[in-house]
């Protein structure tokens, strides 16, 4: 079942990003009088089609993995000379650089429009609290402590966790980390320097919170189970939601954490588990499953997941603005973004950020999986900043890309006349080369994670 949300939330996903990408090419084709021969979402044989009065043929291709706009053009082919006005070619090279750069404009106002919705529906976090800090860490060596609100990164505001952890993604590579608190209940803040060494660099995943020992705060949670998963191991052992866990080996259990840590370091181990079920109590054997990480350790599963309770009102935060004001917040939000996608690219060139967390269709779809089940506003985050990196990477100069059409292009308007066709031939060779090696990156990262 998770399998099949996946790919349906990806198709969701995707869809809606290339048909929003072609649309802007598409539209500004039309405003610039270049006639439109075929506006296709995926590639390969058509599944549907149609055609409309301007002769445009609409497609739904098999391959949902991109789109494209097919235009007038004499390069492609021959034209009948009463319709050479309406070539892409035959037009003004500003005309061409408008229909390059629509695609890419069309994914940034598609999250801005997505930013713009949640701000004006409003967005629930939790206070980004201080749970505990490792002594020997930079947060302890640096004198951060618990019960202690983080407000700000490097100056930047910090509303939730998710703001932290941008920041400090955003800080790979850096030395120094200046990190403002405020201690709970109080009004004064005070901020404090951590030394990083080459911070977060190397590490794949990236672990921000972890590498600065840093946990956060949460309310205890009971060991009560609120769901079992079918095919979950606490299911074969015969658990049922609602039962509590009392202890494990004959070890009591605190709270959940507890049950959570002592799960994850036994995979594969044969655990007695002491429950209170409907006033009774009984002891049933439990074997978690073993699941490898991204890091290369294992770890035990069970397929259970903890009885929800209600965080306290005063460790939650709603964000919400007008519909004028929620404007400033979600192009201001997608410029954030759009700056922090580049700044990731400039890193991973340089080697701050490995390779391999390249994403592929495969992660994509997980994600996409994940961010659907976890609710309508994780998923218009999710779209909104996957549509960013779309439009930021159409726009790299690389040959065959957007980015490299309007390098051409901008040449072309310095010199005032076109680069030869062999010259762009030639990039567009270098550019596919380039493309396609990242695709198969992306691809073989993806395979390596589900292994």
């Amino acid at each position: 079942m998770g399998v099949i949300q996946n790919i349906l939330a990806v198709i969701v996903v995707l869809g809606v990003l290339i048909t929003i990408h072609e649309y802007g090419h598409f539209w500004v084709a039309r405003r610039c009088g270049i006639k439109v021969l075929r506006f296709s979402i995926g590639f390969g044989k058509p599944l549907w089609s149609w055609t409309d009065r301007h002769g445009t043929e609409y497609g739904l291709a098999a391959i949902p993995l991109g789109g494209y706009v097919k235009m007038l053009d004499e390069r492609e082919g021959p034209v009948d000379p009463s319709e050479r006005h309406l070539a892409f070619n035959t037009k003004s090279v500003w005309k061409r650089i408008a229909v390059v750069c629509a695609g890419p404009l069309a994914n940034f106002l598609l999250a801005i429009v997505a930013y713009w919705a949640l701000f004006v529906a409003g967005t629930t976090s939790v206070v980004p609290m201080i749970g505990g800090v490792a002594a020997d860490s930079p947060a302890g060596l640096a004198g951060l402590s618990p019960k202690a609100e983080i407000v700000a990164i490097n100056g930047q505001p910090t509303r939730s966790w998710d703001e932290i952890n941008l920041r400090l993604i955003g800080a790979i590579g850096d030395d120094h980390l200046n990190i403002t608190t405020r201690a709970d209940g109080a009004s004064a803040t005070r901020e404090q320097a951590l030394k990083v060494n080459h911070f977060l660099v190397d590490q794949d995943p990236p672990r921000p919170l972890a590498t600065l020992g840093i946990t956060a705060w949460r309310p205890q949670l009971p060991a009560v189970l609120g769901q079992v998963l079918d095919e979950g191991a606490a299911k074969a052992a015969g658990f049922n939601a609602g039962d509590r866990i009392v202890s494990i080996d004959g070890v009591l259990v605190v709270d959940w954490i507890d049950f959570v840590e002592r799960v994850r370091g036994a995979p594969g181990k044969t655990l007695s588990v002491l429950i209170a079920r409907g006033g009774r109590e009984q002891t049933l054997s439990l074997t978690p499953a073993s699941h490898s990480l991204e890091d290369g350790r294992t770890i035990g599963q069970v397929g259970a997941g903890v009885e929800n309770i209600s965080w306290p009102a005063e460790y939650q935060r709603e964000l919400s603005y007008g519909p004028l004001a929620a404007v400033g917040q979600a192009i201001g939000k997608t410029g954030e973004m759009t700056v922090l996608t580049l700044d990731s690219i400039r890193k991973m060139l340089v080697g701050l950020i490995a390779p391999s967390n390249l994403s592929g269709p495969i992660t994509i779809a997980r994600i996409a999986g994940d961010t659907a089940r976890s609710g309508l506003e994780a998923f218009l985050s999710f779209m909104a900043y996957l549509s960013i990196s779309l439009g930021v990477l159409n726009l790299l100069p690389i040959p065959v890309l957007d980015g490299g059409h309007l390098l051409f292009y901008l040449v072309e308007a310095v010199r005032g006349k076109p680069l030869s066709e062999r010259v762009q031939n030639a990039g567009l060779k270098i550019g596919m080369a380039l493309v396609g090696s990242l695709m198969l990156m992306a691809i073989y990262f993806d395979l390596m994670r589900l292994w």
